[in-house]
């Protein structure tokens, strides 16, 4: 399963992690991913999303069917 937001898109950054005598190794910075069940009421039915902490609080914001119907237009499967 990847690492991606399905509503926000965040995705793993990428960089060195520099030690004290500046030698660098490669190393990622991961999203804050959840798998949360959210209610659709307009479809009667539960949904199950991969989100980061910032897709939650745009949930939150916005609303469910609201956010769904983004990711329609934007082709996402869920």
């Amino acid at each position: 399963m990847s690492v991606r937001c399905q509503v926000t898109g965040k995705k793993p950054g990428y960089g060195n992690q520099v030690s004290h005598s500046h030698h660098k190794t490669r190393r990622r910075w991961l999203p804050n991913m959840q798998t949360k069940r959210y209610w659709l009421p307009s479809e009667n039915r539960w949904i199950r999303l991969r989100v980061s902490t910032k897709g939650m609080k745009t949930i939150e914001k916005r609303g469910i069917d609201a956010v769904v119907a983004d990711m329609r237009t934007r082709g996402e499967r869920f």
